[in-house]
């Protein structure tokens, strides 16, 4: 068999949340045994399929030809491995290298450093072999190597692709925040201009910028290999190259080009309201070959009417306020995009792509699906919508139809009688402890893995992610099996009952807001305090119902004494402490929402703000940078088990940063005053020194109230203090 035809393993780059899209491309290509993970796809094939992904791929941003896997035993495993490799059989000496080595370990923690070793093993193999070395080129290399470790394992690639394939080679200008190219394509997939295209359905981007979308629309219409426009891959200096067969790969998408733009008859137009933004976009069209295929015109948003074309596709990714100046300025543009196209694109479909889901609630529009994807690493939603009708037309044509009679399912029925179960067993606790928010359910039954809390006249519901091995459409089935199970359970909630869906907020953090719902916000009592929450906008409430508890316990150990409350959320812990009569207190949070939440719970208590301080920091910094004259007497320290925030100076991880961050904490402990500390992570273990350095004591069981004893793991609680003596 010839290096042409042999299969081999390759693997494929793409940004976070293409990975489907990705693996069904390649599939498309004849990739078999697609396997996706986390920001890529693995899979199998010949050389032939890795040059035609190089060349036909829309959406990924490299592909990578494995070469060498093995477990980091010690350190200087690296380069004896690396070193091992028959580099000579890929490149010369006469040609430049560049190593990205992604991933820390605990034997490998510095990319640098790893990205050094793993140059010099192979500097010292060509050496050895040819007798010279080859140079290191960082920003224009001949050959590319990708280096990761994760989790003790180290795999060596070999960059065929070169730079990026998402640079397709004709954007040479652009205007403000332009999206990249591979993330257009997946807007474009999501939002089914495949179809529409294939149907005779136009194109339309009434804020087309740099002109990304409508170019890449354009290119898939016409059969255009997106890298057709390139002049070097990393290919092109691997000593195993195949010329001849890239040859012809290459000759066969200059054939379809020609093709493809004789049959391109669609209409495909971009607007945008800044003529200067629109001189980039024609220079852009000019070099990807377009300009007699795709219109351009200057109009503001609110001045194109109403189409030529019968269907189509409006697809625009508007500017949503991360880097573009004040979202209040764009609420207007988002309430003219949705006047414009209630009034002129009935019988079309429409797609916003958007960081901010309450901008796009000014379209009035009711998007009949979603997609989460990432903007670089702001997570966004691509709103489509098939139904032009405001919310209140659509509310009201569904108000004339009578609903169909629903007979509930054994699951079901399960349901409401596990929840009425439930609701029994709580109720005499409830009334004796004067509880009024708390948790009904918490996945009690395997099949509906969902959390139910009361908060006082409101039902909150969260789904938790499904496992992998749940079907998308069976866990969908079983969610709406509970809401009619929550229907039923409490009839006359109506209104009052809010859902939320985890499963499609990996790794999104808690600031996203969740639901379509409004912001509306509710006071709810816990002992003497008042305190807003929130059912509809983030996946939390602002009330961590588990740590009740916690919280009560600080009520009432702090009166007359000083108290500090780091990671301090929505501050509700404060507000008990002081209302149990401390003296003064300091709340430390990172994020802006939360610390201005924070003072709504101050206000609502009528805590004074000279007293009882709010101070916006990272709370990592501020232990070991700030200085006080006093100690305090009481600190509640609940960090959150893992945070890469952008706000954060550094990664905290619970497990590995909890000893550090104990001392810290400590360094701020009167000597005679109690520490009290709060984690979530279930595996958590507590450093065998902290229990020798201070007394520790875990106090978890008595953390756990009536409603959470099902679940003895949510969280970890310690107490402590200073000792005399160490170990």
């Amino acid at each position: 068999m010839t290096q042409a035809h042999e299969h081999k393993d390759w693997l494929a780059t793409c940004p976070k949340g293409l990975e489907l899209l990705l693996a069904e491309e390649l599939q498309g290509l004849g990739a078999v045994g697609c396997k996706e993970t986390v920001a890529a796809v693995h899979f199998q094939g010949s050389l032939e399929l890795a040059y035609r992904a190089c060349l036909w791929s829309r959406l990924a941003n490299r592909i990578l030809m494995p070469l060498h896997s093995f477990m980091l035993n010690e350190a200087e495993d690296l380069y004896q491995q690396c070193n091992d490799i028959e580099w000579e059989s890929h490149f010369s000496s006469l040609q430049s290298i560049a190593i990205d080595f992604i991933g820390t370990s605990r034997l490998i923690d510095n990319t640098m450093y790893g990205s050094q070793r793993v140059k010099d093993a192979i500097v010292d193999r060509i050496r050895r072999v040819e007798g010279e070395r080859p140079n290191v080129d960082t920003k224009n290399p001949n050959i590319r190597i990708q280096v990761r470790q994760h989790k003790g394992r180290v795999s060596v690639s070999l960059d065929i692709s070169g730079e990026s394939l998402h640079r397709r080679g004709y954007r040479t200008g652009q205007g403000t925040a332009p999206i990249k190219e591979n993330l257009a394509v997946a807007l474009l997939l999501r939002a089914g201009w495949p179809e529409m295209a294939a149907e005779g359905g136009a194109l339309l981007d009434p804020m087309c910028g740099s002109g990304t979308l409508i170019i890449e629309g354009a290119m898939m219409a016409a059969d255009i290999a997106p890298g057709i426009l390139r002049t070097s891959y990393g290919f092109h200096h691997w000593l195993q190259h195949d010329a001849e067969l890239w040859g012809s790969i290459f000759e066969e998408a200059q054939q379809r080009k020609v093709v493809g733009l004789e049959n391109l008859s669609l209409d495909i137009r971009g607007y945008d309201a800044n003529p200067r933004v629109l001189e980039y976009t024609t220079e852009n069209i000019e070099n990807a070959g377009l300009d007699d295929h795709i219109r351009l015109a200057h109009k503001p948003i609110d001045q194109f009417g109403k189409p030529t074309a019968e269907k189509g596709l409006l697809l625009t990714n508007p500017p949503y306020g991360e880097r573009l100046g004040d979202v209040d300025e764009l609420i207007p543009l988002y309430q003219k995009l949705g006047t414009v196209l209630q009034k002129n694109f009935q019988g079309w479909r429409a797609a916003i792509f958007t960081g901010n889901l309450d901008l796009a609630r000014e379209t009035d529009l009711s998007p009949h699906k979603q997609y989460s994807l990432f903007n670089g690493t702001l997570p966004c939603k691509l709103l489509v919508f098939e139904d032009m009708r405001s919310k209140s037309a659509q509310i009201a044509a569904r108000l004339q139809q009578p609903a169909p009679a629903r007979e509930l399912t054994d699951g079901t029925v399960m349901l409401v009688n596990r929840l009425k179960k439930n609701q029994r067993r709580l109720e005499p606790w409830l009334k004796r402890n004067g509880v009024s928010c708390y948790r009904l359910y918490d996945a009690d039954m395997p099949e509906y893995s969902v959390a139910i809390d009361l908060y006082e006249g409101a039902i909150h519901v969260q789904e938790y992610a499904a496992p992998a091995t749940i079907p998308e459409k069976d866990a969908r089935e079983r969610f709406a099996e509970v809401k009619e199970a929550v229907k039923v359970f409490a009839p006359k909630a109506g209104r009052k009952v809010f859902y939320k869906e985890r499963r499609r907020q990996k790794g999104d953090n808690q600031y996203q807001r969740m639901s379509e719902e409004s912001g509306e916000s509710i006071v709810v009592a816990e002992g003497r305090a008042k305190l807003e929450v929130t059912l509809s906008d983030y996946l939390d409430t602002g009330l961590f119902l588990d740590h009740r508890p916690v919280r009560k316990m600080l009520g009432e150990m702090a009166r007359g004494k000083k108290f500090l409350n780091l990671f301090c959320y929505t501050a509700v812990a404060t507000v008990q402490a002081a209302l149990g009569g401390a003296s003064e207190t300091l709340s430390v949070d990172m994020s802006n929402t939360y610390l201005d939440w924070a003072g709504r719970n101050f206000q609502l208590n009528d805590l004074d703000a000279n007293v009882h301080q709010l101070e916006r920091a990272d709370c990592l910094p501020w232990l070991k940078e700030t200085t006080y004259n006093d100690y305090f007497d009481l600190i509640l320290l609940d960090p959150p088990t893992f945070s890469n925030s952008k706000k954060m100076e550094e990664v905290l991880d619970m497990q590995r940063d909890h000893a550090e961050l104990i001392r810290d904490t400590m360094t701020k402990l009167a000597p005679n005053g109690l520490l009290i500390f709060s984690n979530n992570f279930r595996k958590f273990k507590m450093d065998e020194l902290i229990t020798r350095q201070f007394a520790v004591e875990n106090i978890t069981a008595q953390a756990l109230d009536m409603d959470f004893e099902r679940n003895p793991k949510i969280h970890n609680v310690w107490k402590i203090s200073r000792r005399s003596t160490f170990g």
